[in-house]
This record gives C-alpha cells, structure tokens and sequence, in this order.
C-alpha cells in the first residue's frame, strides 16, 4: 500500500496539484518525474488527473498509449485487454470526436475478433465523428470485413453502406463480390459501371479493361449468372473496342460451350473468322476453334471407348438375368406400368423415337474428324480474307488467292470476278491491270477464246491510274492474238489503240472535267514500241514507215527509235533517207542520249561514202564534236582522226589529234597523247614527237602523269642521242617523284647517269634527290594538307602566327631559321606565286625543290645546303661502280655550271673552312660575324 502514497520525491509536486488541480502543466509535469515509477502508481496519478481534467485528450491518449504497451505480447483472453477495453469506452464519454481513439480502440477490438462487437463499435464512430472524418474510420472497417471468417451478409451489407459514402471505391466493392464468388451481383455492378460515361477509375483501368472483365466473368460464370444479355453486351464491345476483338469473339464462343450450345458455338467461331481484320485476333480465333474441335474428337473417342468396356461387362452378365427372367415376368411388368421413374421413361421414349437418327448419331467421330480437317485445310483462305478485308485494293493478296484455287477453275473465276470488282485502280497496291491479264488469261488456258475477249474488252475501258497499265492490257491482247495465229486481229487491235480520239470525244471530256487515261493511250511508247515491232515482222515497209513517222510527228521518239528506224531503212537500201533519220535525231536530243546516235551516224556515213563525201563528212565531225562535251568527245575525235587517215590529209589528222588532247577532260589527257604521239611516230617520224611531248607536259596533265610523259621523253632523246637534253628532262621530272615512294623513277635516273654520266652528274643527280626528299618530307609532315599549295615561306609564317594565337610558345630554332632564310629566287607571276616553266632545249640547275601555285613542284637554289656523303654514295662505294672520267665542255652544262660555282663559293663561306656545321651553330657563327 506504500506504493499508492506519495513519496518524499513527490511532495513538491503534490502541493503544486493542490494549489492548482486544473493546471494540465502541473499534472504532465508530475508524470515526467514518475516515468521511472512502476506503472500501478502511474496509474493512480492517471486516473486522479483524468477525473480532474476528464476533457484533456494529451492525458488521455499517453493513458491509452501505456496501457496498450502493458498487454502487448499478452493472449488476448487475457483480464488486462478487458481493462483496456473499459478504458477506452471511459475515454469515449469525452473523446467520442477524438477520431485517432475510435482508431485505436478499433485496431485493439480488431485483433480481439470480438466480430459483433467490433462492427457496433465502427457504427457508433460513424455516428460520433463528422463526415469529414469518416474516411479514416471506413478503411480499417473495410479491412475488417473483408477478413476471413466474417460472414458474407455482413461484408457485403457494410460495403453497401460504403458505396453510399463513396462510390468511387465501387471496384473495390467488386473485386469483394469476385473473392466471394457472388457472380451474379458482380457481373451487375461493372455493368452498371460500364452504363456510366462518367465513371473514372481511381486504379487506373481503362473501359476497355472493365469490358474485358465484364466478359471474362460472364462466360466463365455463364450458369451464375443470369438476367443479362451476354450476346448483345459481348457484340456491344466488339463493334466498340476493335483492337481486341479476338478475345470477345473467343469469349462469346466459350459463353456458348459452357452452357452447352456447341453448334452456336460454331457459328461464332465462323463469323469472328470472317469479321476480324488483323492475322492477330484472328489466329486468336482460329487457335481457339482448332483446339475446341479437337476436345470434341477427343471426348468423343474416350465415350466409345467406355461404351466398348460396358458392353464387355454387360455380356457376362447378360446369362444371369436370362435364368430369372422367366420366373419374375409378370411381377416386373406389374412394376414398370405402376413403380418407374417418369425421367426413365422419356430417357426410353427419346431413345426409341432418334434411333437411327443421323444428328443422334453416337459413332459420328468420322463427322467430327472431318470438321476439324476442314477447318483446317480452310485456313489459307480464310487468312486470305482476313489481309483482303484489311485492303480490300491489295493487287498481290488478290493473286495469292487465285492461286489458292489453282485446282479448282470455277473458284478462281470468283475470286477474279470479285477481285476487279473490288479495287479500285485509283486506290491500287501493286498494278491493277495484272487481274485483268491474269483473268484472261484463266479463260485461255482453258480455250475459252470468246471470254478472253471478252474480259480484254472490259479491261481496256478501265481508268487506270498509270497510262503504261492500259498499253500493257493492249498489248497483252495483242500478244494472244499472236499466240493463236490471228496477226491480222493482232494489227488491227493496234492500229485501234493508237488511234487519236476524234474531236468530238475530246469535248465530251473537256465537259466532264475528269479526263480518263484512254485520252492518252496514242502517246503511249509502250504501245508505239510493241506496234512497230508488228510492223516489221508482218506488215511491209510502207506501213512500217508511217508507224515510225507517227512516233516522229508525236514526239515521243527515242534514240533506239530514231537508230532502229534508220537501220531498217539502211537494210532496205534507203541510205540517204537514213541519215535524214539521224539529222532528224540529233536535232531532237542532246547529250549524253545523243551521244550513240552521233557515234552510228557518223560510221554509217564514212562507211558508205568514204572520201566521195569528205566534205560532208568534216562537216558533220566539226558539228558533232562542237555539241559534244568534254567527257563525250573523245570518240568523236578519234573517229575524225581516223578519216582523216584513211581519206584525207595526215597533216589534218595530226591537228584533230592536237585539237582531241586539248578537248579531252585531265584525266583522259595521257591517253590521249599516248595515242597522238603513236600516230605521229608512224606518220612523220620519231624527231616530230618532241613537239608533242614538249606540248603534253605543259597541257596541265597531273603529276604522275606528267612523271610518266617525262621519262618517256627522257627515253626519246636518250634513244636519239642527246644526252643532256634527257638529263634536263629527269631534272625536271624530279620535282614530281617522291624518292620514298616513287623508287622506279629514281633508279631510272640512277642507271643513266651510271651510263651516260660522269661523277660531277652523278652528284648532282643526289643532291637533287636529297632536296626533293627534303621538300617532300616538310611538306607532308609539317604542313597541313590544304596549305601545300601556298609558297613555303608564307605558308611559314601563317603556320607561327596561328600557333602563336594558340598560345604555343615559339621555338628560337624556328624563330632564327625563318630570319635567316633567304628569299626566293626564280620567275614569279603576279600573285607572288612561282610559275612551272619547261625548257625543252637546255638544262635548267634547280638545286632544291619548292611548291607552286597549280601544285607542282619548282626546284630552286638553297645556299645553306650542307654537303653530306648519301647512302647511295656509300651503296655505290661498296658496290664499287665506276663512273668513267671525262672532261665535259663548260658550254654542255650552260648555265648549270655558273650556278654551280656559286652554291661551291656560298658552302665555302657558310662553312668558314672549318668542315660542315648543324644549322644552330651556323647561325650562331653569323650572328657572331
């Protein structure tokens, strides 16, 4: 009892509640100091504070808190829940509009499983709490309800009353009605969601989810429910909702199965089949049809086999009964007239009056087999169906069809008649025409020759789309004729198809507004093409004429034309009027179309006149060659030159060849020139060429092209005896062969220089290969790409400044070798640029190597070039080739040798006697000077 009395630890706080027993500071002040006590005495102050201040809910609810931490972990049979429950409802008489205490007093009755109890109690909160709160009370009795073990009424009435508070949650509702197999209001409720356009699912489900839904269940559930019209709701989404109408038609069906319908089943498979409009859904359909069929085989089999296993064990009974039968007879027919059931005599009477009937057939699994292979054999052509009802216009799909029923000639006329009824030429994937020529074509392979006319008749009336698929119906006409042997037919069809509308027609037109494509079929070169081939094989040659003369006046001619026009009077020895055909032809076309027609006119023509017309025939070479552009002309010219040749004067043909080589684009130059070099060595000699290679090198041609023309002189003069001037070709050669990559031309020059040469060539041969590789490897390396066409030395400089501005710091060597590089020497043109010169009757010293403008490469003098021994000088010591000695006269070398002692006099002062230096320290030396 010394428990319950306050302690010495406690007398401040006591006189504090007895100076102020309504202060709640003074009470919560006081159960913070005890909150060590044990909880009996806690629970004393509790009491006395609550019947002080029975309206303070912070007391209150840490009271509740306590003593529902103290039965944690208890049973709930235990004394301690039912003094919790008595304290809750001492709470409720004040804190009935506390909704967080209905909360917890719920949650605690709850897990009591007091059931009854616990529903009062959610009522009473309903009833205690504004509306505002009552969401908070709903989830946890919603939870309750839907617990097992509480019965069906009772959930199913506290939903109800839910719905009523808010009927968003009516999904809920139903997936309750679902889980308790209530089907039958189920199925109501989503219908009724499914009749309200304003119905908004707060679990996100689509209307379409909810019809799904709606018919899964009422299929599924087909006996549970009644009073609805599953047909016309399952039609009701099919003709709504056309993305899944596979799976409706498939739960229509199973509807009708599960209520035991299986014909009606049937004619819903068959109809789904033939409505559906993608492979999808009707697979969906197909799949679900072939496995229904072959349940049904299959039950069927397992009923006769028990049927076979019965009547093995009726036999062995059947001598039993025969024995009694005889001593029981009359008492058993008292008993049949008096004691039988009435369900067994309809069984009886059903029995006897469909025996023999075929539909009650109990043996009828070769019907049912015979169902399922039909479906099966059926569904090419059903999928067929389902593609043509996607596109009803789609050509190809209406020619995998025919073929369907290749073996069967009357379903392929169907499907033709039904095909050019159907699509629409305008509308078409693929060529319209092709059904029309196929049909046809159906009726002639079965030597129905009236048809076929027939079908071509009403093919040529169609407006096509394209004007090349009506000339195709007419000369698919045409072509039959021709197969059966009636050409004349055949012509005629022609000279009607190419027949001009009159003018008449053209008004009619004109005031309909839309012109058909049979106004243009006389334009047709498909149609021209085929008649003129007609013509020449079964007409004559008049008629043949006037054909190729209507395709002239209407302008639709080709080049073919024109050069098949002209050969077929060439044949018939009309020669001039041929060539007035390739007048007619050139003057209609230009290039590149023209360009066969030029090429057949003007060898026709020199070889049938020769020199009679040379004239003439210069003429039309000049007018040829002046229409032609450069990439077309060189045929021309070699043509011209050849008639030249052979009928005229060489001297004229060496001026079409220099004309040809100045006409030609760059990259047939070489070429060319090869050929203009060849015909004047065999026409005027060898010594004539020099012109024509002098010419050539300074035409513009591309470096290695250059290159090669070069050496080909070198060997000219070298063959012709002069040496230097071969030598100064090489020289100027070198400036376009890079001596990593270009080793042939080098070592050609190498073995004539060991030849011809002496060591002062010999030497000038490699240091010239030193400065090209030198000017070849700065150029590559140092230089971008787009910059080798720049003079060196501004190319330099723009190269520093760029990378000044890029914050690279500037090299001194750089910086002191651009000081002292001395400025370029040799001709210049007005842009500062240096000019490539050749000069064919000297030899021109160019001891280093610099770009120019048109990206060839100038050798030109380099003062600062130190002499170094070249490891061709070193191969040649090993090798020990020996060059002869001879004295060169100073006049052979001309100006060379000037340049020679110059560059000798600079390396002697660069080097100031004491042997070759780096470029550092030469400079350096000259700074010093």
């Amino acid at each position: 009892m010394d428990l319950f009395y306050p302690s010495k630890d406690d007398l401040p706080y006591e006189e504090e509640i007895l100076r102020n027993s309504l202060s709640l500071k003074h009470w919560w002040r006081y159960l913070i100091a005890l909150k060590d006590a044990p909880f009996k005495k806690r629970v004393v102050i509790y009491e006395r504070a609550l019947k002080a201040l029975p309206g303070s809910y912070k007391l209150w609810h840490a009271y509740l808190r306590e003593r529902l931490e103290l039965v944690r972990g208890l049973p709930v049979v235990h004394s301690q829940y039912e003094t919790l429950n008595n304290t809750f409802e001492r709470a409720l008489i004040t804190m009935h509009k506390m909704p967080r205490i209905w909360i917890l007093y719920l949650q605690i009755l709850t897990d009591q499983k007091f059931l009854t109890r616990t529903r009062r109690t959610f009522d009473r909160a309903l009833c205690a709490l504004p509306v505002t709160q009552h969401d908070r009370i709903w989830e946890p009795y919603l939870v309750f309800v839907s617990q097992k073990g509480i019965p069906v009424e009772t959930s199913l009435r506290v939903y109800r009353r839910y719905l009523k508070f808010d009927l968003n949650h009516i999904e809920d509702f139903i997936k309750f009605l679902q889980n308790s197999k209530l089907w039958q209001e189920a199925a109501e409720r989503l219908a009724e969601v499914l009749n309200d356009d304003k119905f908004y699912s707060i679990k996100g489900k689509s209307r379409h989810t909810l019809w799904l839904e709606l018919c899964d269940l009422l299929t599924r559930h087909a006996e549970e429910v009644s009073g609805r019209k599953v047909d016309a709701i399952i039609r009701g989404g099919i003709r709504k909702y056309t993305d899944e109408v596979g799976r409706l038609w498939t739960s229509l069906a199973d509807y009708y199965l599960r209520r035991g319908l299986y014909e009606k089943a049937r004619d819903i498979y068959e109809e789904g089949m033939t409505t559906v409009v993608t492979v999808r859904d009707f697979g969906m359909i197909f799949d679900s049809y072939t496995q229904f069929e072959e349940s049904m085989v299959v039950a069927r089999m397992e009923s006769l086999n028990l049927d076979d296993d019965e009547n093995e064990g009726g036999n062995h009974r059947k001598k039993d009964e025969n024995e009694g039968s005889e001593k029981s007879g009359v008492s058993s027919k008292l008993e049949d007239d008096n004691g039988q059931d009435p369900r067994l005599l309809v069984d009886r009477l059903s029995k006897k009056s469909f025996d023999g009937f075929w539909l009650n057939d109990v043996k009828d699994i070769d019907l049912r087999l015979a169902r399922l292979e039909n479906l099966m054999d059926r569904r090419p052509e059903l999928v067929s169906s389902v593609l043509l009802r996607q596109n009803p216009h789609n050509v190809p799909e209406w020619h995998n069809r025919a073929k369907l029923f290749k073996d069967k000639p009357t379903r392929q006329i169907l499907t033709f008649t039904e095909a050019v009824r159907t699509v629409d030429p305008m509308k078409a994937v693929g060529k319209p025409h092709t059904l029309w020529v196929s049909f046809a074509r159906l009726y002639e392979k079965h030597n129905d020759l009236a048809n076929t006319r027939v079908i071509f008749e009403k093919a040529v009336q169609v407006n096509y789309k394209a004007l090349d698929d009506l000339a195709s119906v007419w000369c698919e006409w045409a072509e039959m004729e021709l197969r059966h042997k009636n050409s004349r037919g055949a012509l005629e069809l022609m000279r009607r198809a190419t027949t001009k509308p009159s003018v008449e027609i053209k008004r009619r037109v004109v005031a309909d507004g839309n012109e058909p494509v049979q106004m243009k079929l006389h334009k047709s070169l498909k149609l021209w093409a085929f008649y003129v081939d007609l013509e020449e094989s079964l007409g004559n040659l008049e008629s043949t004429r006037a054909v190729y003369e209507r395709i002239l006046d209407l302008k639709i001619a080709t080049p073919q034309i024109i050069m098949n026009y002209a050969l077929l009077l060439e044949e018939n020895k009309y020669f001039e009027d041929a060539f007035k055909v390739y007048e007619r032809g050139v003057k209609i076309f230009k290039y590149p179309h023209v360009k066969d027609i030029w090429v057949t006119y003007l060898s026709k023509f020199v070889k049938r006149y020769g020199k009679e017309k040379l004239e003439r025939a210069r003429e039309l070479f000049e007018q040829a060659v002046e229409q032609a552009p450069a990439e077309h002309v060189k045929p021309i010219y070699l043509q011209y030159a050849k008639l030249e040749e052979d009928y005229g004067l060489a001297k004229r043909a060496m001026k079409v060849y220099d004309q040809a080589a100045k006409a030609v684009p760059d990259n047939e130059k070489m070429n060319l020139y090869e050929i203009y070099i060849a015909r004047a060595v065999e026409i005027f000699g060898v010594p004539r060429t020099r012109e024509i290679y002098e010419q050539a090198i300074e035409s513009g041609l591309p470096d290695k092209d250059v290159k090669t023309m070069c050496m080909k002189y070198a060997d000219l003069e070298k063959n012709l005896g002069d040496i230097d001037r071969a030598r100064g070709i090489y020289i100027f050669a070198s400036q376009f062969a890079d001596p990593r990559s270009d080793v042939a031309f080098w070592n050609k020059w190498h073995e004539f220089e060991v030849q011809h040469g002496n060591e002062d060539t010999f030497r000038e041969m490699l240091r010239i290969k030193r400065s090209v590789s030198a000017s070849y490897s700065q150029t590559h390396f140092i230089l971008p790409e787009y910059l080798m066409q720049k003079d060196q030395k501004l190319v330099l400089e723009e190269t520093v400044d760029t990378l000044k501005r890029a914050g690279v710091p500037e090299d001194e060597m750089a910086v002191l070798e651009r000081q002292l590089a001395p400025p370029a020497s040799g001709t210049t043109t007005k842009d500062g640029m240096r000019a490539v010169g050749f000069v064919s009757a000297g030899v021109e010293s160019q001891p280093g190597v610099t770009r120019t403008a048109d990206g060839g490469r100038k050798v030109t003098a380099n003062p600062e070039d130190i002499e170094l021994q070249d490891e061709s000088d070193t191969e040649e010591d090993n090798d020990k080739v020996e060059v002869a000695q001879k004295d060169v006269p100073a006049a052979v070398f001309g100006e060379l040798a000037k340049k020679m002692e110059k560059g000798r006099d600079s390396e002697s002062i660069d080097s100031g006697g004491n042997g070759p230096f780096g470029a550092l320290e030469r400079i350096k030396r000259q700074r010093r000077h």
